[in-house]
């Protein structure tokens, strides 16, 4: 990126402090543990509801202090056209089947799949997993780290570290290697439009494919 726009970019960035992140661990780990403990039914889609829900929560109490318009600002939320939406959704895509090719289940992705066996949890599944998933997932990376480290060290190095990030945080190796790719394309599609609408959309179109694509493998 040339010093001009990388100017611009600065211009535009309103840079997430780091008390904001500090504040998102405390809290997440605060609320989580208390909702965890508190949880009556502790299989897969409860946990993750209480998972992903208290991610939200923390991202918002994190960013609250900046107002409405600084804290959308400091987590990208910034209007962006439909082409980067349509250009993120088509590589997405042909990602997503290339890395299928490999072969690799991870387990996470297997219980997924067993689980929408019974339809009668296929919605929730799709709520949970192609929707509140992929929202907190978007503003903890590519909104809050992102913007940290933008704001300290430019877009390129948070571009490289939220990437790796997301895809370290998947946690079980052959799920680490089937999303890199996909989270060094959201990254990228973050960094050229300063954006994180593109990313969001599409992330959430894409595990709404994979869980209907699960439940078709499941017979449903």
């Amino acid at each position: 990126m040339s010093g001009s726009s990388n100017s611009l970019f600065r211009k535009d960035l309103y840079p997430v402090p780091g008390w904001s992140i500090l504040t998102f661990l405390g809290v997440g780990a605060l609320i989580g543990t208390a909702a965890i403990w508190l949880l009556p039914d502790r299989s897969l889609l409860p946990l993750l509801t209480v998972f992903f829900g208290t991610g939200l929560a923390a991202v918002f109490i994190s960013v609250s202090p900046l107002g409405l318009a600084d804290g959308a600002r400091a987590l990208g939320l910034r209007p962006v056209g439909w082409r980067p939406v349509v250009l993120g959704v088509v590589g997405t895509t042909v990602l997503s089947f290339a890395v299928s090719q490999i072969g690799v289940q991870p387990e996470g992705v297997r219980q997924v799949t067993d689980s929408v066996r019974d339809p009668s949890v296929l919605i929730p599944t799709l709520l949970v997993l192609a929707v509140l998933a992929p929202v907190v997932e978007e503003l903890v990376f590519r909104g809050l780290l992102y913007g940290w480290v933008a704001g300290r060290w430019g877009p390129l190095p948070a571009f490289i570290v939220s990437s790796l990030v997301f895809a370290a945080a998947h946690a079980e190796p052959a799920h680490i290697v089937l999303v890199l790719p996909l989270g060094f394309w959201f990254g990228w599609l973050r960094w050229r439009t300063n954006s994180l609408w593109p990313t969001l959309i599409t992330h959430m179109i894409n595990n709404a494919f994979a869980v209907l694509g699960a439940a078709y493998l499941a017979g449903n």
